[in-house]
């Protein structure tokens, strides 16, 4: 028998008894693909943590969020699925009041599947895929800042679309971006302690970056409501509920979402990370958010279930349009990468983000990935890790990445034979292989013709084309349209968009788990 082969049969005997891993997302907000230092050496801050949990597991550099705004990545995350398969076309950021759920009654959910598997599920930070609130007459009320003063709270509460109902029991939420968004009111398992009932003036509250409050609106807020200190509690919040979990039912698995307001506007990095790097409020604020990381995974390793703990760090789509300009101009940093676009755009730049993963006792270390991978894809791929056969209509746009995070998949294919990403207006862009086409003109998201943008904007090279078609493989930054020159690609692209449209799927049929018993021992 030979070494490698006595191997394999001692990690397959050895995982034939292990119980399902405990499971940790960390979801990031607006981080692009150049805000971490393992991903951009230009970078001018470092970001040690997330640096260290990339070399102790997988790094991919080809992932990508499903929308390059936030409600629709987030409806991406839960469901598997592209925002389209909700709302039949694209979907916005919720303000005040706004929804139903992106997240539709019999939806499978990462949640409510990995309850089925026995799992302990919470989350703790941003929400923001929608929740119906009600007028003291019953009505749903709609989105807007003017409409949060109508919210009869007995009425809407406990919230029939909240986390609790979509497959967590246990919750601490914001409806909207935390600091951004008006109402800003916290929502403890379906139920919100302090409604908002005083009203929010950002001229009379703490400041600790200048202009870089910007986009912080006024509004109505619970007494008490947390802006400078809203990743802390957050932070917080998840250790409760893992130390509480090791404490009364260590025998079962967990599943924790820590979704941060990190790094959306606006920037309001915690005293004790005033001046930790000499990259401005904001490379404090990305700073903060790679300590958070770090104490998180020390709270594993103190808890001893470090092996036995899946950790995955993500983001939902780009960097902001004046945070990018900013940061160039005023620190030498590029959160874009080096891509083309920003939030909100369908170039690269706008939805192509960072994605690790970590499991010491499962995923190899140092590994870098090129796999075309997308947010959908998490779904898929936990499911896999748990053995959970996904019906086929379910995470309709999700592929299983565990091949890859194992270092199992060969390096020259590709699990994704295609990947959909959809712009601000829910505009549609798709990849196969190193072929890129945007199915609109110009951005998808933002105007380049004047403001902050007009400096980044670059000359049409088809102008009267009504979509793009790029190979990143000799143009990763999307200057030279060749919707014209390469007619044949291009009308094989639509065709094939068209095809995963009307299919109601773009994952494959009767995807098959490969379950914890059949993953080896990391080396």
């Amino acid at each position: 028998m030979t070494r490698s082969l006595c191997f394999s049969m001692v990690a397959l005997v050895g995982s034939a008894f292990a119980k399902f891993p405990n499971i940790v997302i960390i979801y990031a907000d607006d981080l692009g693909f150049g805000d971490l230092s393992c991903y951009n050496p230009k970078s001018s801050y470092q970001t040690p943590r997330l640096d260290k949990m990339a070399a102790e597991g997988v790094r991919f550099t080809d992932a990508h969020s499903p929308s390059t705004i936030c409600s629709p990545s987030r409806y991406g995350l839960f469901s598997g699925q592209q925002i389209y398969r909700s709302t039949g076309g694209g979907g916005g950021a919720f303000e005040g009041p706004g929804g139903p759920s992106f997240l539709k009654p019999g939806t499978l959910t990462l949640g409510g599947m990995l309850q089925e598997k026995g799992y302990h599920t919470g989350i703790f930070g941003k929400w923001h895929v929608g929740l119906t609130w009600l007028d003291k007459d019953g009505k749903r009320l709609g989105g807007g800042f003017k409409n949060s003063l109508l919210i009869d709270y007995e009425k809407s509460t406990p919230l029939i679309d909240g986390p609790n109902k979509r497959g967590f029991d246990e919750s601490f939420v914001t409806p909207n971006c935390p600091t951004t968004d008006p109402l800003y009111v916290y929502i403890e398992n379906g139920m919100v302690p302090v409604p908002a009932n005083q009203r929010y003036n950002p001229e009379s509250s703490p400041n600790p970056g200048g202009k870089w409050r910007w986009d912080n609106d006024a509004g109505w807020m619970a007494p008490r409501y947390e802006f400078v200190n809203a990743d802390l509690l957050f932070y917080n919040k998840t250790k409760e509920f893992i130390l509480k979990h090791q404490k009364e039912t260590p025998e079962t698995p967990f599943f924790a979402v820590f979704s941060t307001q990190i790094a959306h506007a606006p920037v309001l990095p915690a005293e004790e990370f005033n001046g930790a790097t000499k990259a401005g409020p904001r490379g404090d604020f990305v700073y903060e958010l790679d300590t958070l990381v770090g104490r998180v995974l020390d709270l594993l390793d103190e808890l001893g279930i470090d092996d036995d703990t899946l950790v995955l760090f993500n983001s939902d789509n780009g960097p902001e349009t004046v945070h990018v300009d900013w940061m160039r101009q005023d620190h030498n940093h590029d959160p874009s990468g080096g891509w083309r676009g920003v939030k909100r755009d369908g170039w690269e730049g706008g939805h192509r983000v960072p994605f690790i993963a970590r499991w010491p006792g499962r995923i190899p270390r140092g590994q870098i990935s090129n796999q075309m991978s997308n947010t959908t894809d998490i779904l898929a791929t936990i499911a896999s890790v748990v053995g959970y056969k996904l019906p086929d209509e379910s995470a309709t746009d999700s592929f299983d990445m565990l091949p890859a995070m194992l270092g199992n998949q060969d390096p020259r294919g590709s699990i994704r034979p295609h990947l959909l990403t959809q712009s601000f207006r829910g505009e549609f862009q798709i990849r196969q292989g190193d072929w890129k086409y945007l199915d609109h003109k110009g951005s998808g998201g933002n105007g380049y013709q004047k403001g902050i943008l007009k400096k980044y904007a670059l000359k049409e090279s088809e102008p009267d084309a009504p979509g793009q078609l790029y190979n990143l493989a000799v143009d990763p930054g999307e200057t030279s349209n060749l919707y014209f020159k390469e007619e044949d690609k291009r009308k094989e692209m639509q065709a094939l968009l068209e095809q995963l449209k009307e299919s109601g799927r773009s994952a494959p049929m009767g995807r098959i788990p490969m379950g914890i018993e059949n993953i080896p021992l990391a080396k």
